[in-house]
């Protein structure tokens, strides 16, 4: 089952940058990962693995799109007492991501004219986005005989960076401090698979769909396994992955500049430009466009009948992945990925009346082929004593709105923080967040030496 098991694939490089509700927070530790221009006030080493951790999701479709409550039970949206009215309000391509990203290790300090940080990171990310029109097949079958699925796509990729980071004031230009990170980077796993066309023609005794699509795949040393159609004509319905480990090398770059003028402060900062050339890539290809005829399903008007709409329907709708019948390209060596790369602007504003309120606005661009998004955010930003900070903020996006928040404990020998980017809202009764938009951040470290 080409489809879904290349997805499982995806499943095993589970969740981007740090939690952006602490840009404009002092005392934050890890500003420096949203802008190499920041700094720290003191010395810190992180406690392993508890360090820095940040998982997030994000989406414009929701658990509520794919289930739903009819005469008091929970059921999927392909079952028939769902209307179909609920695919007008679903986005042309819904689009679905997951962030995970835990610091393994970390420490700065003050040295050479500025502030140095070594921080070792696991880094995962998902992307999905799935067109309209293949929801609209999956629920509606037959009763709309053609249907045009274009540019449905899977991307995952994780890996290990080792950053290196300087930052440091400018002498000759009061006010501007600058910084740059190298990233060293150890490629574990990616998959892009790219389904870019299938139109279908539904017929009562036949079917005819013209797909193009392609994933490459690198995870260990993975094969594709093959079976053969009742016309003799092999092609890939599983996947089998021998081993998982470093599976290839890369490098990439943090650059950012932070400007203050009398009550405000200006930063930007573009992250992760970079890649990773991944080896041992395992391809599995239509070849370009290809044309599949078949009467493996007969549709009967009589709904008592074995073959019956409903029943047919069933069955076809449990085999979507013979939609593409992709060939096994086998090892096609060495690739290069790209690292999604994020930009950040900010401007900040210190109240002339009480210095220890702070607001801000930053703008985020993450970049990544089909699932690019951006957010602003609005925040408050406030330090009623030394040792303690909080942030409240408001975003809006690609992905709609959301309140942030952030709690920051900054004590000499222990250093705390909690945050969410995007607050959790409502669960469902197995504990599943219902909108896909929510983040958890958490972190700890010792801070040390004389500010």
């Amino acid at each position: 089952m080409a489809i879904v098991a290349a997805a499982s694939l995806c499943a095993t490089a589970s969740a981007q940058t740090n939690t952006r509700s602490g840009y404009f927070l002092d005392n934050y530790n890890y500003g420096y990962e949203l802008n190499p221009a920041f700094g720290n006030e003191m010395n810190f080493v992180s406690i392993p693995v508890l360090g820095n951790i940040n998982v997030g999701m994000r989406g414009n479709l929701h658990v509520t799109d794919i289930y739903h409550v009819v005469d008091g039970k929970t059921v999927l949206f392909t079952n028939p007492d769902v209307s179909s009215s609920f695919l007008k309000d679903m986005p042309d391509v819904a689009k679905l991501g997951a962030d995970l990203k835990v610091n393994l290790l970390s420490g700065g300090w003050k040295a050479w004219g500025g502030y140095n940080t070594v921080t070792i990171n696991a880094t995962a990310h998902v992307d999905l986005g799935v067109p309209k029109e293949f929801m609209r097949l999956a629920k509606e079958g037959i009763s709309n005989r053609t249907y045009d699925i274009t540019d449905m796509r899977v991307m995952a990729n994780a890996y290990t960076e080792i950053a290196l980071n300087h930052s440091r004031d400018i002498k000759q230009v009061p006010g501007l401090r600058i910084g740059a990170a190298v990233k060293f980077l150890i490629g574990m796993a990616n998959v892009d698979m790219n389904f870019k066309k299938a139109q279908l023609s539904l017929g009562q005794d036949a079917w005819t769909a013209t797909t193009n699509a392609e994933i490459l795949a690198n995870v260990g040393k993975t094969k594709f396994k093959t079976k053969f159609d009742k016309d003799g004509r092999e092609y890939v319905d599983g996947v089998d992955v021998n081993s998982v480990g470093p599976n290839g090398f890369g490098m990439a770059f943090d650059l950012g500049a932070a400007y203050k003028w009398r009550d405000f402060d200006f930063s930007l900062g573009l992250l992760d430009l970079g890649w990773i050339s991944y080896f041992n890539t395992a391809k599995a290809s239509t070849n370009g466009d290809q044309t599949i005829n078949t009467d493996a399903y007969t549709f009967n008007a009589d709904d008592k009948a074995d073959n019956s709409f409903s029943k047919e329907w069933k069955n076809m709708r449990n085999d979507l992945e013979k939609l593409y019948q992709l060939d096994d390209c086998g090892n096609v060596g060495t690739r290069n990925a790209g690292l999604a790369a994020t930009i950040n602007v900010g401007v900040g504003y210190t109240l002339p009346y009480y210095r220890r309120l702070k607001f801000g606005v930053l703008n985020t661009t993450r970049i990544l082929s089909g699932a690019t998004w951006n957010e602003t955010r609005i925040s408050a930003n406030v330090k009623p004593v030394d040792c303690f900070g909080a942030s409240a903020n408001f975003v809006v996006g690609t992905y709609g709105c959301a309140f942030g928040w952030m709690a920051n404990y900054y004590g000499k020998g222990f250093s705390i923080y909690l945050a969410m980017d995007n607050t959790l809202g409502k669960l469902s009764k197995e504990g599943i967040p219902l909108n896909s938009n929510a983040s958890f951040s958490l972190g700890m470290c010792v801070p040390f030496g004389s500010k």
